[in-house]
């Protein structure tokens, strides 16, 4: 009886350990498989170099842009940069204008004409070479609410005239593409 016993107790022995056996093997599976999850969510190595080329190339191209922007921006600052002063020195220049339209006036002045016009023409010269340019307006030019300012309106005296500039009372300015003073205008009424 022993020996059954004993080959009975040898029986469930073995059976636990291939019981025991069996639930280890699926554990590692499931272990491998969790291993094999994870190794694939973690990028290779190629991924990781192209995700830093493409950084890299972001980074490049947008020091590039701000290089750009930045010399345009230089480029502008140059071009305005007397635009202080040249919109300071407009009022003398109208003052110009108008003494040299009263000093036309009288025959007697003919030397201080000569003089103030030298002068004039000086002063507009300076203010070319700076980049300084006249907004040329006529009577009968179609008004641009962007180019002109209009200061007042009369009845047109004419029917062409109406929504037109019937006179200009103050010269407009550029300095370089940039308008700094709009020509003030006379509009007809329409």
């Amino acid at each position: 009886m022993s020996k059954d016993q004993y080959t009975k107790e040898d029986e469930l022995k073995d059976n636990l350990k291939d019981i025991e056996l069996n639930e280890t093997t699926e554990e590692n599976k499931e272990v491998e498989q969790e291993i094999e999850v994870e190794a694939s969510k973690e990028p290779t190595t190629e991924e990781l170099l192209q995700a830093e080329k493409d950084k890299y190339l972001r980074l490049f191209a947008e020091f590039e842009n701000y290089k750009k922007r930045t010399t345009k921006e230089r480029i502008e600052l140059f071009k305005t940069a007397g635009q202080e002063i040249v919109t300071a020195v407009l009022p003398i220049l109208d003052d110009f204008e108008r003494a040299l339209a009263h000093i036309e006036d009288d025959k007697e002045a003919e030397e201080l004409r000569k003089g103030v016009l030298l002068i004039y023409q000086k002063l507009v010269k300076t203010l070319e070479q700076k980049g300084l340019a006249t907004i040329e307006v006529n009577a009968g030019d179609d008004f641009d609410s962007e180019t002109h300012q209009a200061i007042t309106q009369i009845p047109a005296p004419t029917d062409d005239l109406k929504g037109k500039i019937i006179d200009c009372v103050e010269k407009g300015y550029k300095l370089g593409d940039k308008v700094i003073r709009h020509p003030k205008v006379v509009v007809g009424q329409a």
